[in-house]
């Protein structure tokens, strides 16, 4: 179980997190969409591809693509699709 939290909101809860190098991976259905923003911001990575990420914005306070996703994956990532993971002061918190 894990929980994804910034400015005391709950951004992303799951029990079906994947973790890749030290990143929690939370499935699509465990987003809290409404704090979520799509920025036109995207990186590559050599083995996972194209990420694609999120501004959160929670009240009234913006955290600039602070959350980033897979939406097509390579091969060795097939896992991690549309899966978001967090940075920029989101604090990941984990129980079992």
């Amino acid at each position: 179980m894990a929980k994804a939290i910034w400015n005391d909101v709950i951004l992303a809860d799951s029990q079906q997190c994947e973790i890749v190098e030290g990143n929690y991976y939370f499935p699509p259905d465990s987003i809290n969409t409404e704090y979520f923003k799509e920025s036109s911001t995207r990186t590559n990575c050599f083995w996972k591809g194209e990420a694609t990420y999120y501004t959160i914005e929670v009240n009234g306070q913006e955290n600039k693509d602070a959350a980033w996703y897979y939406p097509t994956p390579k091969e060795k990532a097939q896992n991690i699709k549309n899966y978001v993971a967090f940075w920029k002061g989101i604090k990941v918190e984990k129980s079992s």
